[in-house]
């Protein structure tokens, strides 16, 4: 029996979910009485979110709201990469969130090492934003799942395309 099985290791946020969520918030937004007549506000586009607040504080409440609801859809907060504050136009101050999706080089290096070094008989390689892995048979593929879950890494993984 020659075949062999693989998964990816990928790190990606689920966006329908994201995107619910910031639904959900900008409706909380809509309703709470502490931001009546305030210029708040929750944009977005594609992978990056784009909040709006009178001042420091209200940035605060607002980010709150926001991770509240992704922390609610599933969405771990170490997907999220948060820019400084900065003034905005007129009195307000924004600031910039973008999504991190893929495993970058630099922490895909160690963890193929790890693997490795685990001498768990499967094969780790790095192919673009995600990390591949194979074996002969699927015992020693659910030991390097088990293995990975198992570590503390920077960044949320799931497996994807297990064959």
């Amino acid at each position: 029996m020659a075949k062999e099985f693989s998964f990816d290791i990928v790190s990606k946020a689920d966006m329908m979910e994201v995107k619910n969520a910031l639904d959900q918030a900008k409706r909380e937004l809509q309703n709470r009485y502490d931001f009546k007549g305030t210029a708040c506000e929750i944009a977005y586009e594609g992978e990056e979110i784009d909040l709006i607040a009178d001042d420091e504080f209200r940035m605060g409440q607002l980010k709150e709201i926001v991770t509240s609801k992704l922390i609610k859809r599933g969405i771990d907060l170490r997907q999220l990469d948060e820019g400084a504050i900065e003034p905005g136009s007129g009195i307000t101050v924004k600031q910039k969130i973008t999504l991190k999706q893929g495993i970058p080089q630099e922490h895909a290096k160690p963890l193929v090492k790890q693997i490795k070094d685990a001498k768990l008989k499967v094969n780790a390689q790095i192919q673009g934003e995600a990390v591949r892995v194979s074996g002969k048979d699927k015992d020693a593929l659910q030991k390097a799942m088990a293995f990975v879950k198992k570590l503390k890494l920077p960044m949320p993984v799931r497996f994807e395309n297990y064959r």
